[in-house]
C-alpha cells in the first residue's frame, strides 16, 4: 500500500496560537491510538506567531479516510473554530523515500 501524508498550515486568529494549539491537544492524543496513523505532529512557526503546521502520515488512503471519518475528527472543527484565523491550507502528498517513509 502507498502511504499518504498531509501537510497543513493552520492559521490562528491574532494572538490565539496557543489557544489553537491547546484545542488541537485532544486530536493529538486521539491520533496516538488510531490504527494506520504513522505521524500526527503539531508544529509552531518561529517566524509567524499566528500559524501552526501539522504533519500527518498514514499507512494508506483507507487509514486517512478512517481518521477523517472518526468522531474525534468530527468534533475537531467546533473545538478549533473559535481560534482560527482563516481556513486551514491542506496539501495531500505521497512520501517517496527517506527516514520514516
Amino acid at each position: 500500500m502507498t502511504k499518504v501524508a498531509v501537510w497543513a498550515k493552520i492559521p490562528a486568529a491574532p494572538g490565539k496560537r496557543d489557544d489553537l494549539a491547546a484545542a488541537l491537544g485532544n486530536a493529538l492524543e486521539t491520533a496516538k491510538a488510531e490504527a494506520g496513523t504513522v505521524y500526527y505532529i503539531l508544529h509552531n512557526d518561529p517566524n509567524d506567531a499566528d500559524a501552526l503546521f501539522m504533519y500527518e502520515m498514514y499507512e494508506s488512503q483507507d487509514a486517512l479516510n478512517a481518521h477523517m471519518g472518526s468522531e474525534a475528527f468530527k468534533a475537531l472543527g467546533p473545538a478549533i473554530t473559535p481560534f482560527l484565523g482563516g481556513r486551514p491550507e491542506l496539501h495531500f502528498v505521497n512520501p517517496i523515500g527517506g527516514k520514516g517513509a
